[in-house]
């Protein structure tokens, strides 16, 4: 799947073996990311967000939840980002409410320069 892409094909192998994490990291845990954001998006089923912005917030919100690689605000901003140039105006001001709001209630407010907490447990898992 990955490989039909120029880009990721060209890219240095850190970087495909992190994109390829991402995305399946994704797929595997879809039904615990769209519940997370179900209940952080009021009055927005994920049925009815665009396309883009619905994968735009499972992609980063498993990485804020799954990967410790990069800072949560620097997730949250790359999210925004690409919301930016490939979705609708209103869509970079959602995804950033939508995933900072999930940050907070997860690990509370802290300063982008603190460490991450630790994750917290998957459900059934102690």
């Amino acid at each position: 799947m990955f490989l039909r892409t120029e880009e990721y094909a060209n890219a240095a192998p850190e970087v495909q073996e992190y994109a390829s994490r991402l995305v399946l990291g994704t797929i595997a845990r879809l039904p615990e990311l769209d519940e997370r954001l179900g209940k952080q998006s009021d009055h927005w089923r994920l049925g009815r967000m665009p396309a883009v912005d619905r994968n735009l917030l499972r992609v980063a919100l498993y990485e804020l939840l799954h990967e410790d690689e990069t800072p949560d605000p620097v997730v949250i901003d790359e999210a925004v980002e690409i919301a930016k140039k490939f979705s609708t105006p209103s869509s970079a001001p959602f995804i950033n409410g939508v995933l900072d709001g999930i940050r907070r209630s997860l690990y509370g407010p802290r300063e982008a320069a603190a460490p991450r907490r630790p994750k917290p447990a998957a459900a059934g898992h102690k």
